[in-house]
Order: structure tokens, then sequence, then C-alpha cells
């Protein structure tokens, strides 16, 4: 015959060590309801050892089911602690209004898990989220997908973190700057930052995190980079002396200055390395710059303020978008048409692409303060666009100024920052099949939820 039996777990606050190394504290946590047993192991043994499994989420307050390995079901509320037997533990949360999440933890040792819910209808799956250093302004995956580059705007130069864990392996300085963007070669060895205030590049060895050499990029105020397709050039946007550094990196020289477009931003050399396109922000321009003439030609002039280019490895399309407009714009390079693909949330930033070219990914700002470095009334948010049809195919509402993005090497991982709110986010993506069919996810509800 069944036992059943209720269990009171009487904690004090139990100290939180978050990813950053931050602490917070838990409330005593609810009873919890232990059913009896259906199974057990195989050979009718439990593990000798228990381990202890705390778990918070947000928001606080949830239905949470425990299940270890002797079958037994903890039911009570969020946050919860409770010691369990080693080995695989099943978390299920639910709430009203929230998707359900389920988590599978392998109790080897005393755990802590905090977990996001998500709205409901999201198709975007929350992983995990931690605090950096001041305005971090790109995130970006390294080739193997295992860490995680922030460049901070704020003077302290790159943080890089275990994608995975959220935990910090190193501090790289920059001298007494920060850093704006920063790429890495295909095989994920080196790594370049671009510096606004130098004007240059750094090169750096990512096994050792040591910079091998500044390049001096004889312009002003440089941002964007981008390597060639035989990463033995590398180009960098000078954004106020509207020009793009030509720099040879076996010398670490500059080649050439390259005339262009207004206050000149996103960059996209084409995989056959003959073009190099190049957004304008002064002027919301395309141009596209014929590598072996250094001819250039400006295929579409909005007005506006175009800021970020993305292609897929094929090179047949670029994408552009536009930061006035809050557009996003698809160029044929066959052709040089340009179609207007989607509007977006307002101040798009960053875009990426899913590795089959199907999703394209855009990071939007959201409503300004009185300038951009103080809070507006808008939340940030995270916009996925079908690059066939246009259709906004999910929304994800972000924190303070949605700005750094990128989508990993894969296509399983999204993580983005909040440049005011000093914060790192990442969500596991679903399969296009999913999108396509997941009704526009949240799309139409995030609208709502933008508004402070």
């Amino acid at each position: 015959m069944k036992a059943r039996r209720v269990l009171a777990i009487v904690a004090a606050g139990v100290a939180l060590t978050a990813a950053t190394g931050s602490c917070a504290t838990l409330p005593r946590p609810n009873r919890v309801e232990v059913a009896a047993a259906d199974s057990v192991p195989a050979g009718g043994q439990l593990p000798a050892a228990k381990h202890s499994l705390q778990v918070r989420s947000v928001p606080a307050g949830v239905q949470i089911r425990v299940t270890d390995v002797s079958g037994r079901a903890w039911h009570g509320r969020t946050p919860a602690k409770r010691s369990l037997y080693e080995g695989p533990v099943t978390v299920e949360l639910t709430r009203p209004g929230y998707n359900p999440v389920r988590r599978e933890v392998d109790l080897v040792k005393n755990r802590y898990l905090t977990v996001w819910l998500d709205p409901a209808g999201l198709l975007l799956t929350s992983e995990r989220r931690w605090r950096t250093g001041p305005s971090p302004k790109q995130v970006a995956y390294t080739p193997d997908g295992s860490q995680l580059w922030v460049t901070l705007l704020g003077g302290h130069g790159i943080q890089v973190f275990d994608a995975a864990t959220g935990s910090q392996l190193e501090q790289i300085k920059l001298g007494t700057h920060g850093a704006v963007e920063v790429i890495f070669t295909a095989d994920g060895r080196r790594a370049y930052a671009s510096q606004m205030e130098t004007a240059s590049v750094y090169e750096i060895d990512t096994r050792t995190y040591r910079v091998r050499r500044q390049i001096d990029g004889k312009g002003s105020w440089s941002k964007v980079l981008a390597l060639s397709p035989d990463e033995r050039t590398l180009y960098l946007a000078n954004w106020v002396s509207d020009d793009i550094s030509e720099i040879d990196l076996r010398s670490g020289t500059v080649r050439r200055l390259i005339p262009t477009v207004d206050t000149p931003r996103g960059l996209y050399p084409t995989p056959d390395g003959k073009r190099l396109y190049v957004a304008g922000y002064g002027h919301g321009e395309i141009a596209v710059i014929d590598l072996r003439t250094y001819r250039q030609t400006v295929l579409l002039r909005t007005g506006g303020a175009m800021r970020h280019l993305v292609g897929g490895s094929a090179g047949k399309t670029v994408y552009a978008d536009d930061m006035a407009e809050a557009v996003v714009y698809a160029v044929d390079t066959t052709t040089n048409k340009v179609r207007r693909l989607a509007e977006v949330d307002r101040n798009p930033n960053t875009i990426d692409l899913s590795p089959d070219g199907r999703v394209l990914f855009v990071s939007c700002r959201g409503r300004n303060g009185s300038n951009y470095y103080l809070p507006g009334p808008e939340w940030g948010s995270v916009v996925l666009v079908d690059t066939h049809s246009g259709e906004l195919l999910d929304a994800i509402v972000g924190g303070d100024q949605t700005t750094g993005l990128d989508v990993s090497a894969d296509g399983a991982r999204l993580a983005f920052s909040d440049f005011l709110g000093d914060m790192v986010r990442t969500y596991a993506i679903p399969d296009y099949g999913t999108l396509a069919a997941g009704h526009g996810g949240r799309v139409e509800e995030h609208y709502d939820d933008l508004r402070k």
C-alpha cells in the first residue's frame, strides 16, 4: 500500500551566489508534499549519497515538482530547497501565463538552479542571465560556441565568459579604454577588437587571452571590423573620418584608407573577396565598393541611419537595418537591388542570421531617454524576421537598451546584451519549422510589454 507523508522544510534564508559572484537570499521555502515512490532504480537499491538542490525562479512563487531516482515527487513553490538522492533529477515549473519549464539536473553534488520562466507563447526559451561590466556593447560566441566574449564600452576592455555557465573566464584590458566590436578567425585562435578612442585594432590570442599587437588604423573613431575571406586583410570602419582602413594583417599596417559614405558603420565583404558593402549611418546609405578599382556605388539612401550589415555564407543576400526608420532591408548581391524586408521595433541595432539564412535576428534598443546613456520609456527587444516572407516570427522583450546580439555557429543559441542594464541573456532557439508554425510567437503581445 502506498504511503503518503508531508515533510516540513524549515530553513533560514540561504545565500545564493550567482555567476557574477553577487549574493541574494532565498525566503523560507514552503511545505513540500512527498508522494510515495512508484519505482526504484534497477536492483532495488537507492544511491547512498544525497545532495542539496536549491531552485529559484523568476518570477518567484511558481509551482514546482521535483522527482529524483527514488521516484518520489516533491511538490511546492519556489524558492525551494531539498535533499535528494544522487543521480538524475527532473524539475518541473508551472505558473498561469507562462510557458511550463522542465529541466533535467544531474545531481552529483550540491546544486543551485535559477530558472527564468518565459511569458506564454514565446517560442525561444530562456537559459541564463548574468551581470557584466559597464556598457556591454557587443556579444560574440567563439566559433566552437564554448565562450561568449563581451565588449565593454565603459573602459574595461573585454570580458570572456563560459557560454554554458555564465562564469567569467577572463578580463582582457585594452589600455585605458573600452572595446566596441570583436570578431574571430574561422579557427577561433585569434580575435580582433576595435577601440574608438585610439582608432586601433587589438589582435588577441584566444588561448592565452594575451594581446599580440595593437594596430593603428590611421582613421578616426573606429567601430565595426570585418575579415576578408582569406583572413589576410582586415577592414575597419572609421566613424568620424568617413573612411575604411584596409589593413594588411601580415605586416600590421594600413594599405590604404578607402573614402566612403558619411559615418560608415556596418561592413560586409563578399565571399569571393571582390566587393565590400558598407552601411552609412549619416544619411541612411547602403553602398558597395569594388575592391579591384575601389569605385563606390550607393544603392540606397533613406535619409535615416543605416547601422549594421550581415550576410549569409553564400553571400547571395546582405541584410541591413536602418536605426532611424526601424526597417530592415535585403540586398540581392547579384543585381544589387534593395528591397524593404520588414518593420521592426524602435532603434534597431545589431543584426545576425541563423546559419541556414532563414531567420534574421534584430536587437532593438527601444525609445531613448534624453540621450542614449539614459534609460528611456521603453524596454529593448529582439525581433525575429523570416528572411523570405518578411514576417515577424517571435519577439523577446529585453532590458534597458538591448544592443549587442549574436547567434552561435550551430544556430542553437542566441545571446544579447542590455547596454544600460549591464546584463547578458541567452536563449535556446527552436528550429525553423517550429518558428514558422508558431503563429508569430509573442509578436503581437510583446508590443504592450515594451512600455515600462
